[in-house]
């Protein structure tokens, strides 16, 4: 059996373990948070190291990435040098291919056309392929990386911005403590909601769902929500704020979603090579094996 644990800076509230078989092999998936604990987290690296087939990172990103360039937060990188031997991903592999993938999905499936559609994408440098396949959609775009992840009141409306943007700031950003751009632990739970006009014009808002539910409005009717996981906890919320439908991107395993990088973990750990020697192609090789497919939860008809 191969094992794959994904070390969070999220609540331990979250915390799962799931056996189950795909690609003629047994998985066991586990997630473990440290509650926002840099030291804890950075310590189970070097703990589990050599003793799993592949960890991921959660609740945080290694890279942020535009087009082909990948620009490393140097704060998580080095909490990350413990694992010497074991691989190390943070779903950066399926954010640019199975993410991707669903996004065309939705349209060559009939599951959500978007041409001529309202989409908000919450973080595009968190969801690369995300916002590459949305700009070839048809639909018409805000990137909402200024919005939410900085704070200020710019919508980027055009993926050429995106780049230019991204190719400017992100050497910045990702030098700077990772807590300032994303919440950990606890405050993952929070809720402040903010620029709502941008949520309540979309007709599709997708992205890092602790983006999404961190800033969306109270009452979201009739939207379409696409992210990458879900708890039980969370499709209440999002039926309690009127949301038509919830699409993941991952399978369900036992009830629940596993995040990205858990997934990826079962790539690579399937593939037997270090992340850095897996190619795009390679990746979607495996998932036209998998078949997974874009899963569609209604909340209110």
């Amino acid at each position: 059996m191969k094992r794959i644990i994904s070390i969070s800076l999220g609540t331990s509230k979250r915390d799962k373990i799931a056996e189950v078989e795909m690609l003629g092999e047994t998985f066991s998936l586990e997630r473990r948070g440290t509650d926002g604990d840099m030291k804890r987290f950075g310590e189970l690296f070097t703990e589990l190291d050599g003793k799993v087939d592949c960890l991921g990172v959660g609740g945080a990103d290694i890279y942020l990435q535009v087009e082909n360039q990948k620009f490393a937060f140097r704060e998580i990188k080095a909490l990350i040098t413990g694992a010497k031997t074991t691989p190390v991903v943070d779903g950066g592999g399926l954010k640019h291919t199975l993410e991707r993938k669903a996004i065309e999905q939705l349209t060559t499936e009939g599951i959500f056309p978007l041409k001529g559609k309202k989409a908000l994408i919450v973080s595009a440098v968190d969801r690369f392929g995300m916002a590459q396949a949305l700009d070839q959609s048809g639909a018409s775009v805000v990137y909402g990386d200024f919005l939410f992840g900085i704070g200020l009141p710019i919508p980027v409306r055009s993926y050429r911005a995106v780049k230019i943007l991204g190719r400017i700031l992100l050497p910045i950003i990702t030098n700077l403590p990772f807590k300032w751009f994303y919440p950990t632990g606890e405050k993952q739970e929070k809720r402040t909601p903010k620029f709502p006009k941008y949520f309540l014009d979309a007709d599709l808002i997708c992205g890092d769902w602790h983006y999404i539910r961190r800033f969306m409005p109270d009452q979201l009717p009739g939207k379409t929500i696409l992210t990458q996981t879900l708890r039980a906890a969370d499709l209440e919320l999002l039926k309690a704020a009127g949301v038509k439908q919830a699409i993941t991107t991952t399978p369900v395993i036992n009830g629940e979603t596993f995040a990205t990088n858990v997934m990826q973990g079962v790539i690579v750990a399937h593939l037997g090579k270090h992340p850095d020697q897996i190619s795009e192609q390679e990746y979607l090789a495996v998932l036209d094996q998998l078949n997974w497919k874009p899963n569609v939860i209604t909340l209110n008809a």
